[in-house]
């Protein structure tokens, strides 16, 4: 049984959720180093070479053909000039069981929320990637140093034709959230902030799905 690793909060709630046995879930910060820090930080716990870690949680799309709702599963993630595959055999597993709900994507990690839709384009025109994430890159390539094999499912919370609002602000540098100036930025563009809500909520819920139908039946 691989070890989940899923964002902290709402994600990893999510992913609780879903499970109907004990299973080894490890909450992670937003941002890559936020996420280098705690996992260098935490891998004496974290050191299991004969584990498999399955990396969970929300995205944004970055084309027209991934909408809120829907189910990916990485084959590899880029940061800036960086790139990370995803462990074939673990991959090709997991897509084999997921079969029709799931899409095979590349993946972009960012430092910072990517907010707007003109950014989303630009994001998916000189990186070739079909989502983005803040956590994929560090995650990944910290298991895989450590000989981990490592595989991605992520669900998209937010489109790439509509902006959402900006919360870099809000996160802490350990990757945690603030609530106040979370607020304030959703209460700066109203709009973004509802459709972001309806997004993400719609994405936990599939998130909650997706990790019942992979555990229950022991799929991974």
């Amino acid at each position: 049984m691989p070890i989940i690793v899923v964002p902290q909060g709402a994600e990893y709630k999510a992913v609780c959720r879903g499970l109907t046995s004990k299973q080894s879930v490890i909450p992670i910060p937003v941002g890559s180093q936020a996420v280098s820090r705690y996992l260098e930080a935490c891998q004496d716990k974290l050191w299991n070479p004969q584990a498999k870690v399955l990396v969970m949680g929300l995205c944004g799309s970055l084309r027209d053909r991934f909408q809120v709702g829907d189910i990916v599963l990485y084959s590899e993630c880029v940061y800036q000039t960086k790139v990370q595959q995803c462990d074939r055999s673990f991959t090709a597993q997991l897509y084999a069981h997921l079969q029709d709900k799931v899409c095979l994507v590349k993946g972009l990690t960012s430092d910072r929320v990517v907010c707007s839709a003109k950014e989303k384009l630009h994001l998916s025109e000189i990186s070739k990637a079909d989502v983005v994430d803040m956590e994929g890159f560090a995650t990944l390539e910290f298991f895989q140093q450590a000989g981990v094999e490592v595989a991605m499912v992520r669900v998209v919370s937010d489109d790439s034709r509509h902006d959402i609002p900006d919360l870099t602000s809000a996160i802490n540098s350990d990757g945690s959230l603030q609530p106040l100036p979370l607020a304030i930025s959703m209460i700066r563009q109203p709009i973004a902030a509802t459709r972001l809500i309806k997004g993400s909520l719609r994405g936990l819920k599939v998130l909650e799905e997706v990790t019942a139908f992979l555990f229950a039946k022991q799929n991974v």
